[in-house]
């Protein structure tokens, strides 16, 4: 039996960059890169194509991080995270086939830009107040829901998570855990929206070698960065994603 893979050179040029950048992403060094792997993808095939053929990756990928960072995450921030994360995932499904995912794309670059403007003209001090948690609980079912719809839930969750200044392997331990929760619940509603097919599952696996190399390299550098560059990779990420995801939403 031969698999229906994806045989096009052209879609590999792009997905072998976006799934490195995506495994980086989940070690937390280079956070805001992860959300670019989609719109990368989707320069070769369609966007629910790419989140379809990321879903078997990111699991993998998850598995990886938790083992990596099962010892450093924050358990009262998961308990508060999980629930409203899961609450953006179900939104994400029924909404699915009514909203075009490069609108979603398109709101939440801008979001990401405003976010990062805010951070630059007016720069966190030691002694500002921790966000509230109504607005963590808004920010965390948005990031459910863009990742649900294109895998880009890093960057609301970012800007909820960021200001609370945890150290770099305790922020990246805690995304492990959140993401691998919120990607787990996807399987049965993606299923049930006829995006797992043996064409998109036959091409993950092409491309699954690639997800234990990009987590690796992620977790050698996330372990022995300052905090201050690593942040400033992470803002660096994020910058890089606003400007993809407008240009994809509202322009491309």
């Amino acid at each position: 039996m031969v698999f229906p893979l994806i045989t096009d050179p052209s879609f590999y040029a792009v997905a072998v960059p976006a799934v490195l950048l995506l495994g980086i992403s989940k070690s937390g060094f280079g956070a805001g890169f992860g959300s670019l792997a989609v719109p990368m993808m989707a320069l070769a095939v369609t966007v629910p194509q790419a989140a379809a053929i990321l879903m078997p990756l990111l699991l993998l990928m998850d598995l990886l991080g938790l083992a990596a960072f099962r010892r450093d995450f924050d358990r009262s921030l998961l308990k508060f995270l999980i629930p409203f994360g899961l609450v953006g995932t179900v939104i994400g499904t029924l909404l699915f086939r009514v909203l075009s995912a490069h609108t979603v794309a398109g709101i939440v670059g801008v979001f990401t830009l405003v976010f990062l403007a805010q951070r630059l003209v007016f720069p966190p001090k030691p002694d500002d107040p921790l966000p509230s948690r109504w607005v963590g609980a808004v920010l965390t079912a948005m990031s459910g829901f863009t990742s649900f719809i294109a895998h880009a839930g890093g960057p609301p969750i970012n800007a909820y998570v960021i200001p609370l200044r945890l150290k770099p392997v305790v922020f990246t331990a805690t995304m492990a855990y959140f993401f691998f929760v919120v990607n787990l619940s996807k399987w049965i509603p993606y299923a049930w929206l006829g995006l797992l097919d043996m064409r998109n599952f036959a091409t993950s696996l092409v491309l699954m070698p690639l997800a234990p190399l990009g987590v690796w390299i992620g977790i050698r550098i996330a372990r022995r960065i300052d905090a201050t560059w690593f942040y400033r990779f992470v803002y660096l990420g994020m910058f890089l994603t606003g400007v993809k995801l407008v240009y994809d939403g509202f322009i491309g």
